[in-house]
């Protein structure tokens, strides 16, 4: 016998935090930030055979301040990267971003003095998508997880207090060159 038998019938019960998570993750407004070959899956992600309008993705923003999702599609090399830095300023918050492609992730096969050896050396890093180039279905499957972070996503302090959480735990976890099994 809970509070939702009390209710009338048409009566939803939530937090803000569930509204607002709703809403945002049924609105990106992805910045265009195409450097290389993943740039072309994005743009085909865009067209009428995958359709990102279907989750609130019609148009790519040329504008960062119109912007709240970066994608980040190909690799950076050292003189681009304070451009990608003073665009992702410029973007409002929330913002979040998403590293496509092994380029953007890890620096790829580029391991030399010219390309930045992962983007979130750069920029704080929300999704990371593998591939060369990933398909348009794995750039769509990376956005609903980041729809579902989105959707989670805590509010004022609750969300200071989820960051904290998150930065001890990373801090405790093992570094890697002590870890054992798979990795060595």
């Amino acid at each position: 016998m809970g509070i939702e038998e009390k209710l009338p019938s048409g009566v939803l019960l939530t937090t803000v935090e569930g509204v607002a998570g709703y809403f945002r993750q049924a609105s990106f407004w992805p910045a265009t930030f195409g450097l290389a070959c993943c740039a072309i899956e994005m743009m085909t992600t865009g067209g009428p055979k995958y359709d990102l309008a279907r989750f609130g993705m019609e148009v790519f923003r040329a504008s960062p301040r119109q912007a709240d999702l970066m994608i980040v599609a190909g690799r950076v090399s050292q003189k681009m990267a304070p451009v990608l830095r003073q665009i992702y300023d410029q973007m409002a918050e929330p913002k979040w971003v998403l590293a496509m492609g092994v380029c953007a992730s890890s620096g790829g096969m580029f391991n030399n003095y010219a390309i930045v050896q992962g983007v979130d050396h750069v920029v704080p890093v929300d999704i990371y998508l593998p591939g060369c180039p990933p398909r348009p279905e794995m750039l769509m499957d990376a956005i609903l997880k980041l729809h579902d972070q989105v959707q989670t996503r805590k509010l004022g302090s609750n969300r200071l207090e989820q960051i904290a959480e998150r930065e001890e735990a990373a801090l405790s976890a093992l570094p890697t060159s002590e870890m054992k099994g798979l990795l060595r």
